[in-house]
């Protein structure tokens, strides 16, 4: 292979929540009907060429977990099939992302197809670790980014992260070092849609799209 495709090619819809560190896409190689082998191989060869350590599957099947592998990509499932109460699974979920993040790794989340639910554990996942300090912030936050409204699916996570043992329940058990980092972030820790949602200045939208996905510049803030 040479040029682009050496270096594979971007995941569909994949878009920086927290720049450099965690991002969402579509299931790589396309979901449903519309899976292909050779766009998954490719789409992983990006993902392990841009520095990504672990992929983060909402699934409930086991699909792409064996490719992940084939590529030297670690993986991790917190199956979310529809209809499921989510409580459960975000506070197994919530605390490993943070522990990911907060030791450097980089990680790529998906299901399916990037919809609501992605969205909803994403923006709940902001609003748990405290990035962002409210469900209405971190709701626009993801509509800015992923330029898509968040419909009821979405909405009904965020709401139960209320639910989910606090982040500063595990701080306790890690001598409060969880929630320093989370609470005082440098910068933060989002990418610029984000930070347009916290303060609405601008057009509100950053640099969200694949097409700005292989620059790989700048840190984000808040993690190490």
């Amino acid at each position: 292979m040479r040029g682009r495709w050496a270096a594979g090619i971007v995941p569909r819809n994949f878009c920086w929540i927290i720049k450099d560190h965690l991002a969402v896409s579509e299931r790589p190689g396309g979901y449903a009907p519309n899976h292909r082998k050779v766009r998954r191989h490719e789409e992983l060869l990006w993902l392990r060429a841009q520095g990504f350590t672990r992929v983060v599957s909402l699934l409930g099947s086991t699909h792409n977990l064996h490719a992940y592998e084939e590529l030297g990509l670690e993986w991790s499932r917190f199956a979310m099939p529809a209809g499921a109460d989510a409580r459960e699974v975000l506070g197994e979920m919530y605390p490993a992302l943070h522990g990911w993040l907060r030791s450097g790794e980089r990680l790529l989340l998906h299901k399916e197809e990037l919809g609501d639910c992605v969205m909803g554990v994403v923006a709940g996942y902001l609003l748990w670790s405290e990035i962002l300090p409210d469900g209405p912030r971190a709701i626009t936050a993801m509509e800015q980014l992923l330029r898509r409204q968040m419909g009821t699916v979405g909405r009904m996570i965020v709401s139960v992260v209320e639910e989910v043992p606090s982040l500063e329940s595990f701080a306790l058990l890690d001598g409060g070092a969880t929630e320093a980092a989370a609470v005082e972030p440098e910068g933060d820790g989002l990418g610029e849609a984000g930070r347009e949602a916290v303060e609405p200045e601008g057009d509100g939208l950053g640099e969200a799209d694949g097409a700005r996905a292989d620059e790989g510049e700048g840190s984000p803030g808040g993690f190490s």
